[in-house]
């Protein structure tokens, strides 16, 4: 058992001055008594209030004592207490503790009267406070980022989640993500960006395809006769280009988009094409590169992140010391989230406490197990003693006014 030397020291010092006190009264009563013995009158009732002083002290002492250690040395029945029972103890306060103060009501209750919500959004609205909070928050994330190596990326897909994608179907997903797609037109922002690309690389490299244009004519044709063909292509693939990036419904990009619609709907509905699907799914996840490739992606997007987390007057870190300012003021402003919110922290209270209660007062039990007896009963009564002290103060007076009173009654019956 650890404790602190500095307030150990104050509770000694303490725990003497009230068993000082406790034993000054004792003495006091005992002086008393010799001083009175055989006294009648009202010396009588100060000899009697003064032995039943003593009593009432020596009981009282007797009883304190008794929890902590034997009084005098003597192994007498129901003493040392603690020493003897503190396995017994320590699993009764455990059914105590998991009785009285680990219950929803009590939890739910104590919950709804922190406020948490309310605080936490008073406290985030501080700015100090806001960038406190997302500095460690930014912290532990680039240190977490940095800590995860290739070969833990390449364990999780591999192990995790390439095995997945082989017990999954992935034509269905497909064709349902392609569906989807389609129904919200995402299709036409990659068309227009894959047109726009393919006009300039058409502009920029023209000797490019008319020299694959000439390697693919007859031997028997001139040459001057190719090149005038291979232009002539090529300058009507650039304005067949420009049509159709610049005509939002040209017949191009209805085809391409029914044959979208078809292939989605294939890949939901059709044997023979979802089969393919697999067969394309077996091939890349069989392939090396894709998990090479798989890793590289990774690799860029922690080198992106783990640099804006570390970068305290970037972009992302001031969004995001916004957004936590911004939700703070949502928390003071608005009841319903709040209350939405302490409900959920109270169910997430209960749940931990009904999932893992019992491990948590289970602590005690096991604690106390490991203590020794004698050094636990020293503990202990370094930090109750000085209390317990009062009953004997108490028993003192309590005794002597006790023999008062009979001693009163003795003499009126007499």
């Amino acid at each position: 058992m650890v404790g602190d030397p500095v307030a150990d020291d104050v509770r000694r010092t303490a725990l003497r001055r009230m068993r000082s006190v406790a034993l000054g009264l004792l003495l006091l009563a005992a002086v008393i008594y010799l001083i009175t013995l055989g006294q009648d009158g009202f010396l009588g009732f100060v000899n009697s209030g003064a032995e039943a002083s003593m009593v009432g002290a020596i009981a009282d002492w007797f009883a304190v004592t008794a929890i902590f250690r034997h009084p005098l040395g003597l192994p007498i029945p129901h003493t040392a207490l603690i020493p003897k029972r503190k396995d017994e103890l320590g699993r009764g306060l455990e059914e105590f503790v998991g009785e009285n103060f680990l219950q929803e009501e009590v939890i739910r209750d104590r919950m709804q009267v922190a406020d948490v919500s309310r605080r936490v959004g008073r406290w985030l609205s501080e700015p100090d406070n806001a960038r406190r909070v997302v500095d460690e928050l930014s912290l532990i994330a680039a240190t977490a980022l940095s800590r995860v190596r290739d070969e833990h990326v390449a364990a999780l897909f591999s192990e995790a989640l390439f095995p997945r994608l082989r017990e999954e179907s992935i034509a269905p997903l497909l064709g349902g993500l392609l569906e989807e797609a389609i129904d919200d037109d995402l299709q036409r922002g990659l068309v227009d960006l894959a047109l726009v690309e393919l006009h300039a690389w058409l502009l920029a490299n023209e000797e490019t395809v008319t020299d694959v244009l000439g390697e693919r004519a007859p031997w028997w044709t001139p040459p001057a006769l190719n090149d005038r063909v291979a232009s002539r292509i090529h300058l009507e693939l650039v304005r067949w280009v420009e049509d159709i990036r610049e005509d939002p419904y040209h017949r191009a990009r209805a085809a391409f988009d029914s044959m979208l619609v078809t292939l989605a709907t294939n890949l939901q509905e059709d044997p023979p094409t979802q089969e393919r699907a697999e067969r394309l799914k077996e091939r890349l996840l069989d392939h090396p590169q894709v998990l090479a490739s798989s890793i590289s992606v990774w690799n860029a997007l922690r080198r992106v992140l783990t640099s804006s987390l570390r970068d305290p007057d970037g972009a992302l870190m001031e969004r995001i010391r916004r957004e936590l300012s911004t939700f703070a003021e949502r928390l003071l402003d608005d009841e319903e989230l709040r209350n939405r919110l302490d409900g959920l922290a109270a169910d997430a209270a209960v749940f931990a406490v009904d999932r893992y209660g019992a491990e948590v007062t289970a602590i005690i039990t096991h604690t106390i197990q490991r203590w020794d007896g004698k050094e636990a009963a020293r503990r202990i009564e370094l930090h109750v003693g000085r209390d317990l002290q009062f009953i004997r103060i108490n028993g003192t007076i309590v005794g002597g006014l006790v023999g008062v009173f009979i001693h009163a009654v003795t003499v009126l019956v007499r």
